[in-house]
């Protein structure tokens, strides 16, 4: 089934996004206590006054900083220019969620039982192949706690069977099955176009499963592709199953897994202006306007060298997913790229969001960056720019057309070079690997797990997304020389 919008479908995504914005409300003056004894400034004053002590020198080009994504971010936000915007389906609480891989079905029920006795609340069950969903699932404590899939193939038969095995548990559960992330970033389909999308389809009429389609974006953050980047192809990623099955996904809510860097700020605003970019393109298919948001760590910015920085930087990741509305989130072990799966990386992982839910309060209020000046500008300025530029992708045809002629393999590979070239000329600084280096630290004997672009020569469709940290050339050289 192809469910086509009308050919005014691009314009009615942008006046619907714009409705949005024109919807919002500004920021009401509440000043009470002692700040009612002061007379407001406004938002002119605080320019004036900036201007004057900057004695002569031009503001826009003294303070305002243009972002890589072509934010312009201002010195100072006041609430004359901020507008409250409403974003669609954001969570009343998250979820702290761990990976688990399937590898033995009575290994993994042990360590499912044990993650859930240590905090996790919901899972993250990773394969690479088949397995008896029967014997996990029956074996699986009797709780109500949400249930991730992440496999790397796609077998209907299996996902048919694992759909009615699921019927009677309390797991909320999301399939995850994305035929268009496995192209873009393996290069193939799973079989092709037609028999993966004839499989989801047949996922829709018999399985009566309502989270089918999980969008995996992880891979255009990893990629080195910037924040609107990242928005505009996860967009128009989503709108190629929009486009496809049309009404088959009324009963639906699509699943977007987010990877989540180091910029703070921008990444909060960034998984609030998915939420409300998916809302207004849903809108127009008469299709359910919320999603669902799994966030993690991105692995751009991990490295190998002084790897406690990387607790460091998963910290602020996953505070930024909590502040930005994702739904569940699962850190990211500070020796993932160098160890395979041990407990002590995996309990400190777990441990910081659980520091973050119970001791920091992170849980006891809902949408906490609404009707803050900077991160709403942040969220307009991301959504507005997104919405270009994938505007642009579908007056090309759409993803999976781009995707075979190389355009966004292109577009994201010019990112991530001038990315690489900040890092390197340490413009771009990730401390204890191209600043700050601790050289008595040696890495060469730890390695259970290659963490290094892996380069496996095989005939592919599509010249994939390429998926690399930024600190590996510098790290191979370092290895070298110990």
């Amino acid at each position: 089934m192809n469910n086509q919008p009308d050919e005014n479908s691009s314009k009615k995504t942008k006046s619907a996004i714009d409705a949005v914005f024109e919807a919002s409300q500004e920021v009401p003056d509440k000043r009470t206590g002692l700040f009612a004894e002061f007379d407001p400034v406004s938002e002119k004053g605080f320019k004036q006054r900036i201007q004057y002590d900057l004695k002569g020198e031009d503001y826009n080009d003294s303070l305002v900083w243009k972002s890589p994504e072509g934010i312009h971010v201002k010195p100072f936000y006041h609430r004359e220019s901020t507008t409250v915007t409403s974003i669609p389906g954001q969570p009343q609480s998250w979820q702290i969620a761990e990976e688990i891989y399937v590898l033995d079905e009575k290994q993994t029920t042990r360590t499912v039982r044990e993650v859930l006795q240590k905090g996790a609340e919901s899972l993250v069950l990773k394969a690479d192949k088949p397995f008896d969903s029967k014997k996990l699932l029956n074996a699986l404590p009797a709780e109500s706690f949400s249930l991730y899939f992440n496999l790397s193939f796609f077998d209907p038969e299996f996902m048919l069977s694992l759909c009615e095995n699921l019927k009677s548990k309390p797991f909320k559960s999301f399939l995850n099955i994305d035929p268009v992330g496995n192209l873009a970033f393996t290069g193939n389909w799973f079989s092709d176009q037609k028999t993966d999308f004839k499989g989801l389809e047949r996922l829709f009429l018999n399985s009566a499963h309502d989270n089918v389609i999980g969008i995996d974006a992880t891979g255009y953050q990893n990629s080195g592709a910037t924040a609107v980047q990242q928005l505009a192809y996860t967009l128009a990623h989503a709108n190629e199953y929009l486009n496809h099955f049309g009404d088959q996904l009324k009963n639906q809510t699509l699943t977007f897994k987010v990877a989540v860097g180091s910029n703070y700020f921008f990444e909060i605003a960034k998984i609030r202006a998915l939420r409300l970019l998916y809302a207004s393109l849903a809108s127009e298919y008469k299709l359910p306007e919320t999603c669902h948001v799994l966030a993690t760590p991105a692995l751009r910015n991990k490295t190998l060298y002084d790897y406690n920085t990387n607790l460091l930087r998963t910290t602020t990741e996953v505070m930024s997913a909590v502040l930005g509305g994702a739904n569940a989130i699962c850190s990211l072990a500070y020796d993932a790229i160098y160890h395979k799966t041990n407990e002590f990386g995996q309990r400190i992982a777990r441990n910081q969001l659980l520091i973050l839910k119970h001791e920091s309060y992170f849980d006891q209020v809902t949408n906490p960056a609404e009707g803050v000046y900077y991160i709403e500008a942040l969220t307009t300025q991301l959504a507005e720019q997104a919405l270009t530029l994938f505007k642009e992708i579908e007056a090309g045809g759409g993803l999976v057309t781009q995707l075979i002629e190389g355009k966004i393999q292109n577009k994201i590979k010019e990112a991530a070079e001038k990315e690489q070239a900040l890092f390197d000329t340490s413009e771009k600084i990730l401390v204890g690997t191209n600043k700050y280096q601790n050289t008595d630290d040696l890495m060469k004997n730890e390695l259970e797990l290659y963490p290094f672009l892996k380069v496996k020569p095989r005939k592919t469709l599509i010249q994939p997304i390429i998926v690399r940290r930024l600190s590996e050339a510098m790290e191979q050289k370092r290895l070298n020389d110990e």
